[in-house]
This record gives C-alpha cells, structure tokens and sequence, in this order.
C-alpha cells in the first residue's frame, strides 16, 4: 500500500505555527500541493540546512532538516476535475497536501477522504478559522450557526437569519464582507452586529465591528465575518408552513396549512434529497431545504415561466433547490435516486406514479396531494396496492362577510403518505 496523503492545516501564520509532526510531514514530501497562498508561506528550498532543533521551532532556518526541494504544485481550476488525474499522476510519491485552519472542515480534507477513503489520508488539523474567530469574540462554538459561502452563494444566508441568532461566515474573498452586509440591509437585518475578522492567527490579524448599515471597508480575502443578529430583526422561521405571500406565485401554490402537513408526511433529514414533481412556486422544495443545510431538492417544473419564479424564489428564501424545467416523469430520467418525492402536480401523467415509486430508496417516502376526481382515483388504486396513510384535509379562512366574520372553505386537499 502507498504512503497515505498526509493533509495539513495552515494558519495565517504560516510555518511558524506548525506543530512538529506537521513540519515533518512537509519537509518529508516529495510533492506539496496547495494554493499559491499555502506554496508561499512555506520556506524556499535552501542548498544547505542545519539540524533540526525540537527545543526551538521559532527559526525556520533551524526548524528544518530537508531542503524543501519537494515539487511545488499549485491547485488548477477546476480542482474537483483535475484532482484524480494530479493524484494519479504522483501515485507511490509522498504527498502532502496544504489546507487552510482544519482540513476537515469545510476543507480538502474532506473532499480527499471521499475520493480516496479515510485509510488512505491523514490529516494534521490546525485551529480553525471558527474556533479563533469565537476566540476574539468570546463566543461558544456550540452556540454558533456556521455558513460557508465559498463556494455557496451569500443567500443561503436567509435560513439563517434568527432573531438574536450569532451567525459565523466562512468568506469567498474579499468582496464577501459587502455583499453580506447589502443582503443584511435588504433582509430588515441592517442594525447587526457586523464583524470582520482578517488574517486570524497571522501577524497582520485585524478585527473591525461595526452594523452592518455602516460597513464599507476595504477587506483582506482571508476573512471571517461574524453576525449578532438584532433581537428585534424580522422572523421567518425554518419550519414548515411560511406565510403564503412569502412566495411569489400565480396562484399554483400548496398552501400553508397544507404545505405544513405535506412535509410532516415527507419527514425531512438532514443530508437527504426531495424531488418536488409540480414545482409550481417551489414552496415544498424550498422548506425542505430550509429544514437543514444539508438537505437539498430538485423542483421539477413543465411551465418556463413558472421554472423562472421558482428559481427566484429560491434565491429569495436561500434554498438548495436545483429547477429542472420539463414535463415529469420523462424529466425524471438521470436525477439522483431521492429519499423523498412529493407529486403536487402532473400526478395524471402516464406512468407518473410507477416511474416515481421505482425511482424512491427503500425507506424513501412518497406524498401526493390531489384535488381532483381523476388524481383521487390513482390515489386509491395505489393506497389499495401498497398502502401507507390516507387523509382528507378541509381547511376554513375567517374572512368578512358583509359588517361580520365568517367562514370560507378552501378546496379540500386528499394526501396519501407512503413509506417504501
């Protein structure tokens, strides 16, 4: 067996805060693979070095016993297509690979555990950027709502945004401070507590509060932000059933006391994937995502316009929601296997039905809702064939009648819940 790929985290201070066995780890590789950033904070290779000291590490000139003559690879772009090929390319090398705080978090860690299996990496972790940022805070870790948008666009914030909530951002560079700060602004958030925090850990540390109404500094790309969400900030919960007017739609929208029920029937879990058949305005994908950061969905939508709402729904409310925009099940084809699928709409379709249960996990669930004769009718034939739960639900609005108040019954709604 090869030499596992060893992983090891860098702070901004560079070698200097390497523990010993991570020094040992970079001096001993033959390739070292890493941003530009990481490459750089690494000593040059020197013709002569002196013997290690393991009283002294403050001197990088005595703190090595190699030349550092690995070869020096930056990380190309794409890196999730190039890294089979560049690991393949070094195999039976030692590799040591350059991350930033703790590999594991958030980091290439993770992505090399994935690829490769745990047996074949070690990580040597450094102090996340997390656990310094709550460090200058004085915030728990384990009160903390972390959020990457490194590679995420800034408004998966919206889930996130609580009242009294303290919410740690892992940045994109050096333009993620200001486009939080507008989405603050615009989410009614603008009087948070707004903190940037640079180079954490490095000698040009630099920590700056202020609201988030205020901001308009110049960042360094290595950031952090941290935000102390207002007491009195607008709410919009993660549990199901949103205020209807939450969403922009045409009137094709599972209403709340519905939608409400229908995801307590599709039982959202984290990491878990939904398919939304009859996207519509995308509000049973959408709160499944908003469940928990790891769950996401694919909202399958036949109307262009409709596909084109959603998708700025989702954006809205900070979703993982992905639109497929064509008619179900023939859209179906090639999607990841779900764990859940609700059919809100096109469940007359041929076929819909069986192509939906085939494709389902076992221990999946399936949920459609019906309003029509024609949808009941395949409701019952497939209640009948597989069973699972079976409800009508009324729903009644108070609204006004003449100078008083009375009840207006909406459509009742049919829903059949099985697990597979």
């Amino acid at each position: 067996m090869p030499d596992p790929i060893t992983v090891v985290g860098l702070g901004a201070d560079g070698w200097t805060g390497l523990s010993t066995p991570a020094r040992q780890a970079v001096e001993q590789a033959e390739v070292l693979l890493g941003s530009p950033r990481q490459l750089a904070l690494i000593p040059a290779p020197t013709p002569t070095t002196s013997p290690v000291s393991t009283a002294s590490t403050s001197s990088v000139a005595s703190a090595s016993s190699s030349s550092f003559d690995a070869v020096r690879l930056a990380w190309p772009s794409p890196l999730s297509e190039a890294l089979p090929r560049l690991l393949a390319e070094h195999r039976g090398r030692r590799i040591c690979v350059l991350a930033s705080g703790d590999p594991t978090f958030h980091g290439i860690g993770t992505t090399l555990v994935r690829l490769l299996g745990a047996d074949a990496v070690r990580v040597i972790p450094q102090s996340s950027s997390v656990s310094l940022a709550c460090a200058r805070l004085g915030w728990a870790q384990d009160q903390v709502q972390v959020v990457s948008l490194v590679t995420n666009p800034v408004e998966r914030l919206h889930p996130h945004l609580q009242p009294g909530r303290r919410v740690l951002i892992l940045s994109r560079g050096a333009q993620t401070p200001a486009e939080v700060a507008d989405l603050l602004v615009a989410r009614g958030y603008g009087s948070s507590e707004f903190t940037v925090l640079e180079q954490l850990g490095g000698p040009a540390e630099r920590v700056r509060t202020t609201n988030a109404t205020d901001w308009s500094d110049d960042v360094d790309p290595l950031n952090v932000i941290a935000v102390l969400c207002p007491l009195d900030a607008p709410m919009l919960s993660t549990a199901p059933g949103l205020p209807d007017d939450a969403y922009e739609n045409d009137g094709q929208l599972t209403k709340r006391e519905v939608r409400a029920v229908t995801l307590s029937r599709l039982a959202p879990v984290p990491g878990q994937l939904l398919w939304d058949i009859g996207g519509g305005a995308g509000s049973i994908a959408i709160e499944w995502s908003r469940h928990h950061p790891s769950c996401h969905a694919i909202a399958v939508e036949r109307d262009p316009d409709r596909a084109k709402r959603l998708e700025r729904n989702v954006a809205a409310l900070g979703a993982a929601v992905e639109t497929v925009e064509g008619a179900a099940p023939a859209a179906l084809d090639g999607l990841e296997s779900p764990d859940a699928i609700f059919i809100g709409g096109g469940a007359t379709a041929a076929g819909m039905f069986d192509a939906c249960w085939n494709a389902l996990r076992p221990g999946g669930r399936l949920v459609a809702n019906g309003v029509t004769l024609e949808t009941e009718s395949l409701i019952a034939q497939w209640y009948k064939a597989v069973g699972g739960d079976l409800i009508r639900l009324d729903v009644q609005r108070a609204s006004a009648i003449g100078t008083m108040t009375g009840w207006r019954p909406a459509m009742p709604v049919t829903i059949w819940s099985v697990t597979k």
